[in-house]
């Protein structure tokens, strides 16, 4: 039988192509391929240590701090020390990363990095390696693929995977196979405001959470400090390279944080400033040459009548999923035969804060290992883990909650702020309508941040006990 790849994001792409290295696979996307991918959409570039001054025990020490020391300390190494390689690969895939006039990568700073260590194309990476990587899909012969289609189901015989459901313009069928990759992307566009694509509403979580794949860590949800704040939807994205180039974050004109802190830091500092009523803009316009060194911001800000050269209007937005199907480094979940690649995966790279620019490694990391696994006969293994909590499973209520509503709901209550009212709120309320994928995901994820009464990155509840102790 095939393997199924679902998703044509970075992640997907890699497991993909790395199957096709020896059988054949499918790969099911829901629009044609690469559209819709978070992986495309990302700007600042790829972190490995490409310096002579740095090293991947460096990067592996930035990932920690930055994941609030929350992360698996052997995921960290085991990605990081893979990056220069990745780098390399990507590069002999025909990605065209900048060069200074040496030849060595032009390498860029970015917040939580203690070196400049960001491969970048422009800012335009994430669209130039996945474009890059889609294109072998594309042209590969033992890749099928279904594009315009979409996984609603997946199917287990004795415990393992035997089937996954798709539905499209043929109508719904069912593709026999004892592998199924996960590379659906996050869940931010389940929150009012979100850089993400308005895609990005966890179908891979409800497909894995409801054949009983462990979850974990759906609380940690990043929340990028920079989005535009113009009433889009998705909100447009002001890359963290802006602030590693110099650019000030200004509350009614004046400095207030330090621009290159983590970002669960910065988020929250923002969100503090916006709860007292004030203006909080990015300021860029002292950065020499800034348009021709950030195209892509130039062109979007030009888009909604703005410049670089001018004060910009910002909030923060949910960006990143650190939590999701549970892996281990061969990306293999908790189910036999279900594999979870990317940001749907949780490896524990990111812990509770990720990163910037971590989330391109992992996706070629966490790809590759899939394809290897399955390739490798692994596949009939799940890992050993304490099993998943049985409620995600027995979950059932059918009342009707259109997208609005949920949307709603998480981002009064599991914002950049949390607390136990509001939480359990939101389970109450999302608990009847569990039956839609959509409010199913969030209601995992508002039970989550209900279970863990202590602020850890970005998680941050107001009502901790450690903290109302301290002001009382």
């Amino acid at each position: 039988m095939r393997p199924v790849v679902i998703g044509s994001g970075l992640a997907g792409l890699t497991a993909a192509l790395d199957i096709a290295a020896e059988r054949d696979c499918v790969l099911v996307t829901a629009g044609d391929l690469t559209d819709g991918t978070a992986s495309k959409w990302a700007q600042g570039g790829i972190a490995a240590a490409l310096s002579e001054e740095d090293s991947p025990a460096h990067h592996a020490r930035d990932t920690w701090r930055a994941g609030a020391e929350y992360g698996d300390p052997t995921a960290i190494a085991r990605i990081t020390a893979a990056a220069p390689e990745v780098v390399a690969s990507l590069a002999a895939l025909g990605v065209v990363f900048d060069r200074r006039p040496s030849g060595a990568y032009d390498l860029a700073l970015e917040g939580g990095h203690g070196h400049h260590r960001i491969a970048h194309a422009g800012d335009r990476t994430g669209e130039a390696i996945t474009l890059a990587v889609a294109r072998h899909v594309a042209d590969h012969p033992r890749i099928e693929v279904h594009p315009h289609d979409k996984a609603t189901r997946l199917h287990l015989r004795d415990g393992h995977i035997c089937g996954v459901t798709i539905e499209g313009a043929c109508g719904s069928v069912l593709l026999e196979t004892d592998s199924v990759v996960l590379a659906t992307g996050g869940l931010g566009a389940l929150y009012p405001h979100t850089t993400n694509p308005l895609g990005a509403v966890g179908s891979g979580i409800a497909l894995a959470a409801r054949v009983g794949a462990r979850i974990d860590d759906l609380h940690l949800v990043q929340f990028h400090p920079t989005a535009l704040d113009v009433g889009a939807d998705p909100a447009p994205l002001l890359t963290e390279a802006l602030r590693g180039a110099g650019a000030l974050l200004r509350s009614d004109g004046k400095r207030f944080v330090d621009e290159l802190q983590p970002r669960d830091v910065v988020a929250a500092a923002v969100w503090d400033q916006l709860e007292r009523g004030r203006q909080v803009h990015l300021d860029a316009t002292q950065i020499p040459e800034v348009e021709s060194r950030f195209p892509a911001v130039t062109a979007l800000l030009a888009s909604h009548g703005l410049s670089l050269h001018q004060p910009l209007p910002i909030r923060p937005a949910a960006h990143y999923a650190m939590g999701g199907v549970t892996v281990d480094e061969s990306a293999r979940s908790t189910v036999p035969g279900l594999y979870a690649v990317g940001e749907v995966g949780r490896t524990g790279l990111h812990g509770a804060n990720r990163l910037a620019s971590n989330s391109l490694l992992e996706a070629v990391v966490t790809g590759r290992a899939a394809g290897r696994s399955i390739r490798s006969g692994e596949r009939s293994q799940g890992i050993d883990l304490p099993a998943a909590d049985p409620a995600q499973m027995t979950a059932h209520g059918t009342a009707a909650m259109d997208r609005a509503e949920v949307r709603s709901i998480l981002g009064k209550t599991c914002g950049v702020l949390r607390d136990r009212d509001g939480l359990s709120s939101a389970v109450a309320r999302l608990a009847a309508a569990v039956d839609q994928d959509d409010a199913y995901v969030a209601w995992l994820l508002a039970r989550s941040a209900l279970a863990h009464p202590m602020s850890v990155g970005a998680h941050r509840r107001t009502d901790e006990p450690a903290l109302q102790e301290a002001t009382s």
